[in-house]
């Protein structure tokens, strides 16, 4: 049968699957048995971990783990991804959870449509459309990605409907433009400003809403959400600031 343009593409297409862990036991090795289904070139990054993650990491010979000697958080793991990416020359970085909320089976669907549109970011969505499957977002988590959205259309021109997920595609040309210092959860939030002010381009993809720990701790005071969603904005504040003075609109923004 006669490849399509596309199914040519792919074949040419150098692609990483990239999962930030820290102290995922219990989850990473059914999760990596499903990622390798999809994708044969595997990075784990181990922020840290201190629950027997290293060792079930040791003992497998299919991914390449690249280990914090401490953790360092969400947002440092996902830097250490994206230079890898860009030092190892691939295409395309796909990252995704290892806590079991995010279905590897859609990781082909993120980098097609990288591909087929030529978007710097594939964006992942639980908001995009509803599943079958879907679980009840908890209510706080919901009112701020929501808020925090929001702002993202309203000032800095995106049409995004989640801006949290961390199911994602990154042209991996495109992340040479990005320059991140945020080292938390909320790195993402960083990311979304300097991908408007380098004018890269976004497209989401819907994923089904699954929260497997729908108490699940941000950490310490971060659990509640007035602070945490002034965290957010603490962090976009600064982003905006150290922009470079080309991007002058967005350098002098600010949010909250």
């Amino acid at each position: 049968m006669e490849l399509t343009d596309n199914e040519r593409t792919l074949r040419h297409c150098k692609f990483l699957t990239a999962l930030p862990v820290y102290n995922e036991s219990s989850t990473v090795e059914s999760v990596l048995d499903e990622v390798s289904r999809y994708c044969d070139q595997i990075l784990v990054i181990d922020d840290g971990s201190s629950d027997g993650t290293a060792k079930i990491l040791s003992a497998r010979d299919d991914v390449v783990v690249l280990t914090h000697s401490e953790n360092q958080g969400y947002g440092a793991a996902l830097q250490t991804a994206f230079r890898y990416a860009a030092d190892h020359e691939y295409d395309i970085l796909v990252t995704i959870d290892c806590d079991g909320q995010h279905e590897p089976q859609r990781i082909l669907k993120f980098v097609e449509t990288c591909v087929e549109t030529g978007a710097d970011i594939v964006s992942g969505s639980r908001y995009l459309r509803s599943f079958d499957e879907d679980s009840p977002p908890p209510e706080q988590r919901r009112l701020i990605n929501h808020q925090v959205s929001k702002i993202l259309n309203q000032r800095m021109g995106f049409e995004i409907t989640d801006a949290f997920c961390g199911f994602k595609a990154y042209r991996v040309e495109a992340l040479r433009e990005i320059q991140l210092s945020e080292n938390g959860y909320a790195m993402p939030l960083e990311l979304w400003v300097q991908a408007a002010c380098h004018e890269l381009s976004v497209v989401e993809v819907a994923v089904p809403r699954i929260y497997l720990d729908e108490n699940r701790s941000f950490g310490d005071s971060l659990d509640d959400p007035a602070t945490r969603l002034n965290y957010y904005y603490d962090v976009m504040n600064r982003a905006f600031a150290s922009l470079p003075h080309d991007c002058e609109r967005l350098r002098s923004m600010r949010v909250g």
